[in-house]
């Protein structure tokens, strides 16, 4: 199969299915657990937005023009609390009103060890798998993506806000209470909480009472050396598939981060 690639589409079951999509068709990865797989890259690297040919990719799958432009590709993506909406500066005003100014969760989550998160409320559990967690506990909704990040910057004072993806991809880690975490931080932040409450309204914030989220990922041997693969440096990345986990394709030659190389064509051959 031929085609461009993108992130891994994922479904939670009792282990994650996964789907390899390339171009306009899907590869479900799961069955090729243990057999040999090859992805080479052509060379050849389509912007996701606008589809035209890019010597570099920018923003995980843009082109240049695109990544200047499109409001997925600013800045307050990565750092939510500076949304600059409310100011009329929304590069994609209609953009930001259906995915930055709707409900947002924040999570606790196991990755690495504990870590803090937001995302659009849309985005639950795929999130959570994108980022390898295996465990995780929605705490708090807020009203905008910009809350979201306010909270957030509160509760990583205390706890992780990043994934350490090389442990990550080492194995599971202990089982943590995400529960009792959550009643241990919240107190910590009620006084920032209120401070939202007065400046957003009474419903910017609503605490929540959600059960754990357990997940369990395809996986035959974990790595105990973690070495990379890059399309940009090597253009084939072949080997046993050992397991997936997160958006990484696990081989016994390497791991591969698939998001990372959004838009690059490539061709799949399978055993």
């Amino acid at each position: 199969m031929l085609g461009t690639l993108s992130k891994m589409k994922s479904t939670l079951g009792d282990v994650v299915e996964y789907q390899l999509p390339v171009g306009e068709g899907l590869i479900p990865l799961n069955p090729l657990i243990g057999k040999a797989l090859k992805l080479t890259h052509t060379g050849n690297i389509f912007c996701d937005a606008c589809g035209k040919k890019t010597k570099k990719s920018y923003s995980q799958g843009h082109c240049y023009p695109c990544m200047k432009k499109l409001a997925r590709c600013d800045m307050c993506i990565m750092k939510p609390e500076t949304c600059h909406y409310a100011k009329g500066t929304c590069r994609e005003p209609e953009w930001g009103e259906s995915n930055c100014m709707v409900p947002h969760y924040v999570y606790l989550s196991n990755t690495s060890g504990l870590k803090v998160g937001i995302t659009r409320h849309t985005q639950l559990p795929t999130r959570w798998i994108d980022q390898g967690a295996t465990q995780a506990l929605a705490i708090l909704k807020v009203k905008t993506r910009q809350i979201s990040g306010l909270v957030e910057i509160a509760l990583a004072e205390m706890v992780a806000d990043k994934t350490n993806w090389r442990a990550m991809l080492k194995g599971d880690n202990h089982s943590i209470d995400l529960k009792s975490e959550a009643e241990r931080l919240l107190p910590s932040i009620e006084a920032r909480i209120n401070e939202l409450l007065a400046l957003y309204g009474e419903d910017a914030v609503e605490r929540l009472d959600e059960e754990l989220v357990n997940i369990q990922y395809p996986m035959t041997q974990y790595p105990t050396k973690i070495s990379s693969h890059n399309f940009d440096k090597d253009p084939v990345v072949e080997g046993t598939l050992l397991g997936i986990k997160g958006q990484y394709l696990i081989f016994d030659t390497g791991v591969i981060n698939i998001r990372k190389f959004t838009s690059y064509e490539v061709s799949v051959e399978t055993s």
